[in-house]
């Protein structure tokens, strides 16, 4: 080497050594634990040097040589400061009010009431195995019976052929209508399903279910059951709503009708 090799550190981390010299050093390092522990130290130094333009080094050495000159350097170095500080503190700013914006917009987008173009509620699922109640078979039960009254208009109906009873009420809704109703007298097993007669002849079957051994509203389960479904169908476009039997071939036989 052109000099000591312990007088190199500094040299090399500021990469000033020529090709030549900073071969040797960084052999010379490999085996020096000495220098690698200055060279350790001024990484930060050399990192924080890398950012000064030439014109403010040569700035800095002026300084040596006139006071006030170093005063207004410390002045408008420390003006500088401040005017980058401010501008990352507008960045950040505006980064938080993009990103709330975008936030806000997801979290409306979440929390809406309800999506547009609904067509139908989800059909509510037949009760499990209620307990045997002391209410008589026939007597009067389902939605609004003994509790808070139902929305809608109340419709009941009684087949002469099978004893089906059943009590509906039709709400008006923006997507069509809702239905909730209650069965008594349903023999069992079997399944059933609810069926919408349009004024245009079309049909829709909006509602199944399977019926257990005991029946619902029976002597073995004095318990009605309670349903509620939904239609795309207005109530002025219904002409009846029909609870249908289906066999296992498909084949459906109407078990209770509710005209409108």
């Amino acid at each position: 080497m052109s000099r000591p090799d312990h007088m190199d550190v500094a040299a090399y981390a500021l990469g000033v050594l020529d090709e030549q010299d900073t071969e040797r050093f960084e052999e010379h390092l490999a085996t020096c634990w000495a220098c690698a522990a200055e060279l350790e130290t001024m990484v930060p130094v050399v990192g924080l040097l890398s950012g000064i333009d030439g014109e403010t080094m040569m700035a800095l050495e002026q300084t040596a040589t006139d006071p006030a000159l170093l005063d207004r350097t410390l002045v408008a170095v420390r003006a500088d400061r401040r005017r980058t500080r401010f501008r990352q503190l507008l960045a950040t700013a505006a980064a938080v009010v993009v990103f709330g914006g975008l936030t806000g917009l997801g979290f409306v987008s979440v929390t809406d009431d309800e999506p547009q173009g609904v067509l139908a509620e989800p059909t509510l699922s037949a009760p499990g195995n209620e307990p045997p109640t002391s209410a008589p078979t026939g007597a009067p039960s389902g939605p609004g019976v003994g509790g808070n009254e139902v929305e809608g208009d109340q419709f009941d109906a009684t087949d002469p052929t099978t004893g089906v009873q059943t009590t509906m009420f039709l709400a008006t809704k923006d997507y069509g209508t809702r239905i909730n109703f209650s069965l008594q007298r349903l023999p069992g097993p079997r399944t059933c399903r609810l069926v919408v007669v349009r004024k245009n002849a079309s049909t829709e079957v909006i509602s199944s279910w399977l019926v257990p051994d005991g029946g619902y509203g029976t002597n073995t389960r004095p318990q009605g059951l309670e349903l509620s479904a939904s239609t795309s169908a207005p109530v002025a476009d219904i002409k009846e709503l029909q609870v249908q039997s289906v066999d296992g071939n498909g084949v459906a036989s109407p078990l209770v009708t509710v005209p409108m």
